[in-house]
């Protein structure tokens, strides 16, 4: 094919430079201020133990506790005891049919068992219908009951409707009580609205709720609230160090003077990978993806914004030959991005032989080698005005929407992953693909006003109007619909017992939430954070909660 001008293909994109500059370049922990954090913490830590080992204590109020330790971001502290008392409990065989459960505490369990796995049936929810099977009227005066209800039915499951009714249920009667509520539960209310705990970012979600708690004058637990508080401000002092660590590597890279058409988004690289496991004992898996992640976005911007036709054909065979010495017959402005690709992971290798474990590492490549292209398919697409079928496009733009490689890239650094759980990956379980749709279709109806803008003619919601004959409205729905139906599949994926690591299936399911968040109301939150993101990263990794002297 005769080579085609950049003027011809497209417009270099003019995206916004980056939010932050270098305000994480620098940071230096305080030694003194982290040891102090750390002591109190481990005090806390004995005083929740007691109380979650109590055999004293009924079954309501150790769910309760679970619930707010949750919410607060500090179960990972009691891992082992919270997944005991839940196996327990779930294997009572509890009669919710008795009176003494009351709407939210039905909701709570179904939903704390199965966040964890253990699928109550939505059966239960049965006694709080009438006799025509609606939800009965005497639920609309109870918020803290409804609220509950609409946290527990976003994890249902297919052939749910039950949940499906209380979902249309609760979001009715809580969008015309919000108004009238008073604070803390007015703030809790008005979020879940907005943005559903099971969708959530969690790191994020337990920020909000420190807050809702902290408010909640009449029954908060002074304790577990400064517990949370002092967790909070540890964790987020490792993330600035990483954050830190990144963006020296990143200026040292230098890589953005040589490709000004790329966005420089590296703190919402880091993001991504907080929302994937934010816990500290992954600190060096978050490192390496957010690298694979910000390496990953330049090459993105390469095939979607810049490249010709035959110079994406040379990146791609480059990619699939793996080999330095393929630098010489790229452009020259390829050739920086090319040889950073191909030393970056061979600085995993690297790292990861002393561990013997440099051959997970070959699964990322490959996963890369797949990613390219099927850039370069969709590249080529848009170049020629090709528009597919629907289900061409989609097989193809699973692959690109990233999330089999960063769902492999995201094991690398954890050092309990081995080739079985890259294995099953690579077998493409339903759960993974389902959140591949969500992060795709998602991204599609996101995306689709600023493509058309700049004239691209391939895009999946155009694919799907021409495939089904109907107008863009009714397209949109149907995808929207699509994605209903893939969290459905998670739901119903995310149970005992596991096919794999359990990390393995939170890594997934935490990916998916990363669009619903990135993605709110179909804003491009990572093009354009300053619509989206500016304010949970500042939550994130800027402003430490306030604590009293302790």
């Amino acid at each position: 094919m005769a080579q085609i001008s950049k003027d011809m293909v497209r417009p270099i994109d003019n995206f916004a430079p980056s939010l932050w500059g270098d305000q994480f370049l620098k940071f230096t922990c305080d030694n003194e201020i982290a040891e102090k954090y750390s002591k109190k913490i481990d005090l806390l830590k004995d005083e929740v133990k007691i109380n979650l080992k109590n055999p004293e204590s009924k079954v309501v109020d150790t769910m309760n506790l679970i619930d707010k330790l949750e919410r607060l971001g500090i179960s990972y502290h009691f891992e082992d005891e919270v997944e005991q008392k839940l196996e327990q409990y779930f294997g009572l065989s509890t009669n919710y049919e008795d009176e003494a459960y009351d709407l939210n505490t039905v909701s709570l369990h179904f939903r704390l068992f199965r966040q964890h796995g253990l699928h109550l049936t939505s059966e239960i929810f049965n006694k709080f219908r009438d006799s025509a099977g609606k939800f009965d009227e005497s639920l609309k005066t109870d918020v803290k009951g409804l609220l509950s209800l609409y946290e527990a039915a976003h994890l249902r499951k297919h052939n749910e409707d039950i949940l499906e009714d209380a979902l249309v249920f609760t979001t009715e009667c809580l969008k015309s009580m919000a108004p009238n509520l008073k604070p803390p539960l007015k703030k809790q209310v008005e979020h879940a609205l907005m943005q559903p705990l099971h969708y959530g970012y969690q790191r994020f979600e337990s920020y909000h709720y420190i807050s809702v708690y902290e408010d909640d004058e009449y029954s908060r637990d002074e304790s577990l609230l400064q517990f949370a508080k002092l967790d909070y401000n540890a964790v987020q002092m490792l993330h600035k160090q990483e954050l830190c660590e990144l963006s020296r590597w990143w200026r040292k890279m230098n890589l953005l003077s040589k490709l000004p058409y790329a966005r420089d988004r590296l703190v919402e690289c880091y993001f991504w990978t907080v929302g994937t496991y934010h816990l500290p004992r992954y600190s060096r898996g978050r490192v390496m993806l957010a690298k694979i992640i910000k390496m990953l976005s330049l090459i993105d911007d390469t095939f979607d914004a810049y490249g010709t036709i035959e110079e994406l054909d040379a990146f791609t065979m480059a990619i699939r030959r793996w080999d330095f010495k393929e630098a010489d017959l790229l452009p020259e402005y390829m050739k920086p991005l090319y040889t950073a690709v191909l030393k970056l992971y061979g600085e995993f290798k690297e790292e990861l032989a002393t561990e013997e474990r440099s051959y997970v590492v070959d699964y990322t490549i490959n996963a890369l080698k797949e990613q390219v292209r099927s850039y370069n398919v969709e590249a080529k697409w848009f170049i020629e005005g090709y528009l597919p079928p629907f289900s061409e496009y989609l097989s193809n733009a699973l692959t690109t929407c990233t999330y089999h490689l960063l769902s492999n890239g995201s094991l690398m650094g954890m050092d309990f992953a081995t080739g079985r759980e890259f294995e099953w990956l690579n077998m493409m379980p339903r759960m993974l693909r389902a959140c591949q749709e969500i992060c795709r279709l998602v991204d599609d109806i996101s995306s689709y006003k600023i493509e058309k803008g700049r004239g691209q003619k391939t895009t999946g919601i155009d694919s799907y109007i021409k495939e089904n004959g109907v107008a863009m409205e009714e397209a949109i729905h149907k995808i929207e619909e699509m994605v209903v139906d893939a969290w459905k599949d998670i739901n119903e994926n995310f149970k005992k017992p596991f096919p794999c690591s359990k990390e393995v299936l939170l890594i997934i399911l935490n990916l998916a939430r990363i669009i619903d968040v990135t993605y709110k109301n179909y804003e491009d939150g990572y093009t354009e954070p300053e619509k989206v993101l500016k304010p949970l990263i500042v939550a994130m990794f800027v402003e430490p909660l306030k604590i009293q002297t302790f």
